[in-house]
């Protein structure tokens, strides 16, 4: 008889923030109720699960009999309730009271649930750094799963692999179980006489030993290509019988029958680090590709020099994406800023309202917290603008709360100066009771945020168009189609990993990737060569001047109802010397940014051609109530057409589902350019095209006068009446009171 080997399988089931019902319902039907009605089947195999807290307030509100189903199993034994920050956020990107505040709040829901204590903790994203274990074990956790690569990194090799281990900072205790790469590969991608022969393979070798595989839930039906052959094909019925028949030696046990059944195996210190893939995708785009280039050939079952070499090659750091994409460093600095003033209100002894206040606040900081629009991979993540959306919205909400709590009236406004964005330089706040605006002077004095309270929507959750290594399969892609036509399919299903998906989901997407060469932000300056086209502007041509990136000096005033930063930079503009000034203004109770622009020492006679750039984000393309309105009130188009007006002087955009509109005014006849932003991404269903802004662009072409002087004002306007109205005719009319002799 083969030695024994015992198998826990742990599965994570996840759902961010902000994502479509309608997607959370089809992983429903795909994955997660499927795969316990066939659980259900065979009691003796058990499994941990961990439910992301984002996906189980789902579950509770959409499909309660899921909850009950999954009761019913932890209370026969064969489930067991994983743990974990509430709303999975990423441990590396939060401030300590937020780690022990999501992972102490979650256990104490789980606990109400399933009437079980949750002993151990689903890490998201695996991302590990050594200090999370005080934290861990504080909220009362014992035991977690991290991946084989961080071991390995930690010198450990693969026959060190079968067990758990124990892991220390400040003297508290944790138990870390490796999670095995090639089961995450071959499960449920390959036979499952692969995954046995593996299996009994290792009992041959370590008598006695735990492999412990986790990982996504999903890839048991709603990962592209797997729903067919895990459920219609039987591979996950064929699997649990596998595990059934070789019973005598292979036990499925959960997390905690290890803990209170086997011995550690010794004692390590892990590395900061996460998954393979994670860490190949956290590199600058230069690094990855060389990263890519050495790894690419390497066999996971490969030995010798290139087995020792795979173990300790490393990619980068999780914290990383804050620096390859500036988008998620903005929602970072931000989440942290409400963090940090949450913090500080609570140590000011509310009172009962305040601290109802204060508690739904929290709420929303930890919502904003899911980790998936803050990076990207495999996923679409950072670039599907619905999640990005969703952490403004609860940011934008808790902090509104926050106001209130600190004493802000119902009118008012204020200036200040800090560094907002964590850049080791200085950024302008002006805020409101209606509007909040984030200028960076260092970066061009763009207008870098808007947060419209009303409807808690920041208009410039925009995402800049940037290589990525994954454009190169697309060119070839179509290359290959071009020279072969496209590939031919037998009609047999086949699951493939998700890392390995290479599909186009719209036509020629290699003739879409533009690059962008500044921020697509608001209040951006262009000096444009004299007659430029709509055209060559979309393509990122046209610019003489150094005043869209250059710095600008900043001064901030503030008065009783009116607030102002005023940015100054001189620069060139081509061969020439010239200052540009930018007013903003806001005011109490207002909706309005105020913009004065004062263009000063033109060269006298010179044709000159000037634009301000304004990215209006957060609003979807593609449907008829979102469109462009000119000044006469005429309809211009759905938000990704493209325009070249002239003579305006007051364009606007519309959301009639967000109940926004936010209109550009200007003091002089301006031609005004109007085009899409469009990211190329790489999802799960394959490549695609994401609508991410809209960039409007008054410009003006003029001959410098003698003076030297020209003034330019354009008014930012937002309405929200249209959902405020919608607000209240959704709250209940009191009942009317009836009375009688």
């Amino acid at each position: 008889m083969a030695n024994r080997v015992r198998l826990v399988l742990a599965l994570h089931n996840h759902q961010p923030i902000g994502n479509f019902d309608g997607v959370c319902e089809a992983a429903y039907q795909d994955s997660y109720r499927p795969f316990l009605d066939v659980l259900a089947e065979f009691p003796e195999i058990v499994i941990s699960l961990h439910l992301s807290g984002c996906l189980l307030d789902w579950l509770v509100e959409h499909h309660p009999e899921y909850i009950d189903r999954v009761a019913s199993l932890v209370d026969r034994g064969q489930i067991e309730i994983l743990g974990g920050p509430y709303y999975e956020p990423i441990l590396a990107s939060i401030p300590r009271r937020d780690r022990l505040g999501q992972i102490v709040e979650y256990s104490a829901r789980l606990e109400e649930l399933f009437r079980r204590p949750v002993r151990g903790m689903w890490v998201p994203e695996r991302v590990w750094e050594q200090s999370f274990v005080g934290d861990v074990t504080q909220a009362g956790i014992e035991a977690t799963i991290l991946d084989d690569h961080h071991f390995r990194s930690a010198g450990l090799v693969d026959d060190e692999l079968h067990g758990y281990y124990l892991t220390e900072d400040e003297g508290r205790l944790l138990r870390v179980f490796p999670g095995s790469e090639r089961l995450r590969y071959t499960i449920p991608f390959a036979d499952p006489s692969e995954t046995i022969h593996y299996l009994r393979q290792v009992g041959e070798r370590c008598p006695d030993a735990v492999v412990t595989f986790g990982d996504d839930g999903e890839k048991f039906g709603t990962w592209p290509g797997t729903r067919e052959p895990v459920y219609a094909g039987g591979w996950l019925r064929r699997f649990f019988e596998a595990l059934r028949q070789h019973g005598d030696w292979l036990i499925p046990c959960r997390l905690s029958d290890v803990i209170d059944q086997v011995p550690p195996v010794g004692k390590v210190y892990i590395p900061d680090g996460s998954y393979r893939e994670m860490t190949e995708w956290s590199l600058p785009l230069p690094r990855q590709e060389e990263y890519h280039r050495l790894t690419a050939g390497w066999d996971a079952g490969a030995g010798g020099d290139t087995a020792v070499a795979r173990r300790f090659a490393r990619g980068g750091f999780w914290r990383n994406f804050r620096v390859k994409y500036p988008e998620s460093n903005e929602m970072t600095a931000r989440m942290l800023q409400v963090s940090a003033r949450l913090a500080d209100l609570e140590q000011q002894e509310p009172d009962a309202p305040q601290q109802r206040d204060l508690d739904r606040a929290r709420q929303e900081l930890y919502r904003a917290q899911c980790n998936c629009p803050y990076w990207h991979g495999a996923f679409g993540g950072l670039y599907l603008p619905h999640l990005r959306n969703a952490v403004y919205r609860n940011l934008i909400e808790a902090e509104t709360r926050l106001e209130r709590v600190a004493g802000r009236g119902r009118s008012w406004c204020a200036v200040d100066a800090s560094d907002y964005n964590l850049d080791g330089r200085k950024e302008v706040r002006l805020a409101g009771d209606r509007l909040v605006a984030y200028f960076t002077p260092a970066r061009g004095g763009h207008l870098y945020e808007l947060d419209v309270r009303s409807i808690a929507h920041n208009l410039l959750a925009t995402l800049n168009r940037r290589p990525e290594l994954y454009h190169q399969a697309i060119v070839d892609l179509a290359a290959h189609t071009a020279a072969e036509g496209p590939a031919g399919h037998d009609g047999a299903a086949e699951a493939r990993s998700i890392h390995h998906q290479a599909t186009c989901k719209q036509p020629d997407l290699h003739r879409r990737l533009i690059y962008d060469r500044w921020p697509r932000k608001g209040c951006v300056d262009h000096f444009l060569q004299p007659g430029l086209t709509l055209e060559r502007f979309r393509q990122g041509e046209g610019s003489i001047g150094d005043f869209t990136l250059g710095a600008y000096a900043a001064t901030i005033r503030q008065q009783a109802d009116r607030c102002e930063v005023r940015m100054h930079r001189q620069g060139n503009v081509g061969p020439y010397r010239c200052t540009v000034t930018k007013s903003v203004c806001l005011k109490a109770g207002g909706s309005r940014l105020e913009f004065d622009y004062w263009l000063d020492e033109l060269p006298r006679g010179v044709p000159l051609h000037f634009g301000v750039e304004f990215n209006l984000a957060g609003m979807a393309a593609g449907a008829s109530d979102r469109y462009f309105y000119d000044s006469r009130g005429a309809t211009r188009g759905p938000l990704e057409t493209a325009l070249d007006l002239q003579g305006m002087d007051r364009v606007g955009v519309v959301d009639e589902w967000l109940g926004l509109d936010v209109a550009l005014e200007f003091s002089h006849p301006a031609g005004v350019w109007a085009v899409p932003i469009e990211t190329i991404s790489q999802s799960e269903g394959g490549y695609e095209a994401v609508f991410q802004s809209t960039a409007i662009v008054p410009h003006w072409e003029f001959t410098a006068p003698e003076t030297g002087s020209v003034h330019f004002r354009v008014s930012l306007v937002v309405d929200t009446s249209a959902a405020q109205a919608r607000k209240l005719l959704e709250i209940p009319a009191p009942a009317l009171a009836v009375t009688g002799s």
